[in-house]
């Protein structure tokens, strides 16, 4: 498996869908490259952080080290940007 494949096939993976064959190839792949590894733990710290989207904001962004004046700044196009229901 290549790292582009594994671009490919990383949903799945992480879905836990993939046939049984791919994902022993992923896997090995996986031994062989820091690279993808690294790529495989930003994208699952990437989801962790989008499912906690709607959590509290607060603490969120506390463990994320975000710094606050990003915060206020993101809050303040938030409230710009959004329209009355």
């Amino acid at each position: 498996m290549t790292c582009r494949e594994l671009t490919d096939f990383i949903l799945d993976y992480v879905g836990g869908t993939l046939e049984p064959e791919v994902r022993a190839r992923f896997e090995h792949h996986l031994t062989l490259c820091p690279g993808c590894v690294n790529y495989l733990s930003a994208y699952r710290a990437t989801i962790a952080l989008g499912r906690g989207a709607f959590d509290d904001e607060d603490q969120l962004v506390e463990q994320a080290g975000v710094p606050e004046s990003l915060i206020r700044a993101v809050l303040s196009a938030r409230g710009a940007t959004q329209r009355p229901a």
